[in-house]
């Protein structure tokens, strides 16, 4: 049984790991891990901007974010938005996936959220058809814009 529950500091490095672990990851996730920590203090301040992590066997199998937005549009509803979706390596395959989205639902709800959302890389295809098959549309186009450093 996976229990979830709000990551801490201590848990940024498992979580990075995590991250790193995958194609896309490994040439993405390169900064120190004091970058990594300073994120996560950002995070916990902004006060709707939460990491969650799924703990089984006191072993970290699973991470997400997912960030409450209020907004105008859609009749001003609010919207969860969940990023950075990972299931360790050793619990892929054992249905963590569908659990993960199950509870990151579930704190959309409790937070008065009437839309879940999330992007995934257009690479990602195996990713693409799991979340299709949870019941995610893809109903949009997305379009992102590095900014580099100021």
């Amino acid at each position: 049984m996976i229990r979830w529950r709000a990551g801490r500091r201590q848990d940024v490095a498992a979580v990075v790991a995590m991250l790193a672990d995958d194609m896309l990851g490994a040439t993405r996730e390169r900064a120190g891990l004091g970058a990594y920590l300073a994120a996560f203090d950002a995070m916990a301040q902004e006060g709707n901007n939460h990491l969650i992590v799924g703990e089984r066997s006191g072993e970290l199998v699973a991470s997400y974010q997912i960030t409450f937005i209020s907004g105008l549009s859609l009749g001003a509803a609010r919207r969860a938005q969940i990023e950075a979706v990972r299931v360790g390596r050793a619990a892929r395959g054992q249905g963590v996936g569908g659990v993960l989205l199950a509870d990151a639902e579930t704190r959309a709800r409790a937070a008065g959220c009437t839309l879940l959302q999330l992007t995934s890389n257009a690479t990602r295809q195996d990713a693409l058809r799991f979340y299709e098959a949870q019941g995610f549309a893809a109903s949009h186009v997305g379009f992102k814009k590095a900014l580099g450093p100021g």
